[in-house]
This record gives structure tokens, sequence and C-alpha cells, in this order.
């Protein structure tokens, strides 16, 4: 049994990074930042008229809550389904599924934290080109 203890440890994102869905995100807890293991948990924000390249997360489930703003997530294998998340509500995406968000608002940004049960925040994230075919 080691001598060491466990630590809680407090982190403020103060430093945006450029992810590869091609959004701003402030990363709070991850295997990187505080030596987590199975969680990451991170501020995406999402600006005026932008919205994410459609992507999938690979192995690992992700659960968002709106802070601000509307956001559109469409889904599917040709992003054929859609549904819309308000500030106050929760957002499931399973593993492999492609999606890509889009901001409702052409003059506010949407804010939402994002966790995922894989300490790392971009590792497994792949681009998504969505299938054209019927």
């Amino acid at each position: 049994m080691s001598d060491e203890s466990p630590a809680v440890t407090a982190i403020r994102p103060d430093q945006e990074i450029m992810t590869k869905q091609q959004l701003p995100y402030f990363v709070g807890i991850s295997g990187n930042t505080v030596g987590a293991s199975g969680l990451s948990m991170h501020v995406v924000v999402i600006p005026p008229g932008a919205r994410a390249e459609p992507h999938i997360h690979v192995g690992y489930e992700t659960g968002i809550y709106v802070l601000e703003g509307g956001v559109r997530t469409r889904w599917g294998r040709r992003l054929e389904h859609e549904t819309v998340s308000r500030a106050g509500d929760f957002l499931f995406v399973p593993p492999g599924v492609p999606h890509e968000a889009i901001n409702l608002s052409a003059t506010e940004p949407a804010r939402a934290v994002v966790a995922r049960n894989h300490p790392a925040e971009q590792d497994l994230v792949e681009p998504y080109a969505p299938d054209a075919g019927t």
C-alpha cells in the first residue's frame, strides 16, 4: 500500500484549445490535467453561427449539459436525425454515433459542460464524412 493518498484537485480552465471538431474547449478534468483515469470534463463554446465538424467518439459515452444558448445536434449515418437542446437541457451521445453540433444563434455563443467516461479529451475523436447514400 502506498503512503500517498489520492488528492482532491481544483482546476480552473483558463486556456482555450481548438479541438478536432473545430470548436474551442476549456479543458477541466482529464488524465492530463489531474491524472483522472476514467473521466474527462470540460466546457465547450460554440461561437455565434458556428458548427462542429461531423465526428464520432470512439468507445466512450458523452454527457452534455447546456449552460447557455440553443444547439441543434444532427446525428445518424447521414446526420438525418436532429434534436435541439437549450440552457438547462442534458444531452447523451452514445459511443460511435456520428454527430455535429450547431449553434442556433447568429449573435450569441452557446456554452455547455461536456463529460466523458474516458480521461482523454481528444484522443478518441475521429472526423466523420456523412454517408450520402440511401
